[in-house]
């Protein structure tokens, strides 16, 4: 348990001390003008209490990652342990942060052209689509996984659809309702569904962190954390999925994922002073990380150690949710493990709905629609639902989530590459920025080579000198980029 408190002791210490200085450093100024004041529309631009628009930002940000994400990456062993805490406090915590001030000091601008206006129009054109692809990914996740776990514990005939493994009338009776409400939070304004629908969802949120946490200390005879002795790979099938780069992306939103800094313009729309930035940004992705930890601690230590953990992953074909119910079970109980269980599947449900409606922010940002009149609103959100509904039948859960982590990840590194211009225009120190975007654009860039989702080479050395190499040609591209401007 050792290397599990000094993690969780590193995270919390980083909000008091690395949170600052980059609250300094970003010239954070509680009297300049916020896009609530200055853009408001009644819709999307609306000032709220620093207290809701921290639970939606953290409710935004953590969803099936930091609990199925930390489940399944605990099969590398403690080194998972290591990628979470320095991740969430270098990376994932500083892109945040740094993205969603950029957006703050932009008029609450969305991700594409934030990255647009540092990176150039062609990365802007990419970037609209690449978002848009990535939100409608988040969306089928966090509509089918939530909808199988609450039907998970219901009985009745089933019918055989090639996205899940058994679905029943009502699995497809809860993916309605989801559907439902995603359609109903997409639309309306964001206080009618969003904001007072969350603050229930961020109690069982802490609830069920909380109460996995107390779990762990309590019987820490029966649920033994295993120590971080080594940088060993322990997965069960570390020739097919080494390390680097499968670690950075199974566990994406507990230590860095660019999903992130595509619903931190929805907050900046919504703050009310720029002194809200670092409790907002900074501080929800150390309570994201922190949630992370706490999953893969208990992944480990239910199963009697890492071996354990992957064999149940093999039990349970690799389905989280199944190991989730099975872990509250057993070691919470049936009532405490029903609030975790509303807590794993608010976790999803409140990334999913503002996953789409940030899309519909993107589209009409893009195209220049108003978003004022319910018409537009609701012409520019249909597409994605359907485009959403087509996935979750078309591929299985793991394909969706592989596809979707790399793509996390590619879009964490754009940002990161542009939080580093950003820096160098302010004349700041760039290493804050530039260290991170250059480890993570070698782990997507030798993700592509090594991969069996894509190129699966099997001469590694070979893949990762390629992946070396478009790093460097990347960093170079980016460098002229940032010296022409």
């Amino acid at each position: 348990m050792i290397t599990f408190l000094i993690c969780l002791t590193a995270l919390v210490v980083s909000y008091f001390t690395y949170g600052k200085y980059l609250e300094k450093t970003c010239g954070i100024n509680p009297d300049n003008p916020v896009p609530s004041q200055t853009m408001y529309d009644g819709v999307d631009y609306m000032p709220m209490p620093r207290w809701k628009v921290f639970l939606i930002q953290l409710l935004n940000i953590a969803g099936l990652g930091p609990i199925f994400g930390a489940l399944l990456g605990a099969a590398y062993g403690p080194v998972a342990f290591l990628w979470i805490t320095l991740g969430g406090i270098f990376m994932g915590a500083m892109h945040d942060f740094v993205a969603g001030v950029i957006s703050l000091k932009n008029n609450g601008l969305s991700l594409p052209e934030i990255i647009g206006k540092y990176l150039g129009n062609g990365t802007r054109t990419f970037m609209r689509i690449f978002s848009v692809f990535l939100m409608v990914l988040v969306g089928a996740v966090f509509m089918s996984q939530p909808a199988e776990l609450i039907a998970s514990n219901i009985s009745l005939p089933s019918l055989e659809v090639v996205a899940f493994d058994k679905v029943t009338w009502e699995l497809f009776a809860v993916l309605l309702v989801i559907l439902v409400y995603y359609i109903l939070a997409t639309l309306l304004p964001i206080d009618k569904i969003i904001g007072r629908f969350y603050p229930v969802f961020g109690i069982a949120l802490l609830v069920m962190a909380t109460s996995i946490l107390f779990i762990l200390f309590t019987k820490s005879d029966t649920y033994t954390i295993p120590e971080l002795t080594s940088l060993s790979n322990r997965i069960a099938n570390p020739d097919k999925f080494p390390i680097i780069p499968m670690l950075f992306t199974t566990i994406a939103c507990g230590a860095l994922s660019g999903f992130h800094a595509t619903q931190s313009p929805m907050m900046a729309r919504c703050m009310t002073s720029e002194k809200q930035a670092r409790s907002i940004f900074y501080g929800a992705m150390i309570a994201e990380s922190i949630i992370a930890l706490i999953w893969a601690a208990i992944g480990m230590a239910f199963w009697g150690g890492v071996e354990g953990l992957n064999d149940a992953i093999a039990q349970y074909g690799g389905s989280a949710a199944k190991m989730v119910d099975v872990i509250t079970e057993t070691a919470l109980g049936a009532v405490v493990a029903t609030c975790v269980l509303v807590g794993v599947v608010g976790c999803a449900i409140t990334s999913g709905d503002t996953a789409f409606r940030c899309a519909r922010l993107i589209v009409s940002d893009m195209f220049g629609i108003s978003q004022k009149g319910l018409l537009k609103r609701v012409l520019v959100s249909l597409p994605l639902f359907v485009a959403a509904l087509l996935i979750i039948f078309a591929l299985p859960f793991q394909t969706i989530w592989s596809y979707f982590a790399w793509c996390n990840q590619t879009l964490a590194v754009l940002t990161l590459w542009c939080i580093t211009v950003y820096l160098f225009r302010i004349r700041k120190p760039v290493v804050i920025g530039a260290v991170p975007a250059l480890i993570m654009t070698y782990v997507c860039s030798s993700y592509i080579f090594v991969s069996p989702m894509m190129c699966g080479m099997e001469n590694r050395v070979l893949a990762y000198i390629l992946g070396g190499v478009l790093t460097v040609l990347i960093a170079i591209a980016v460098f002229i980029k940032a010296k022409g401007k």
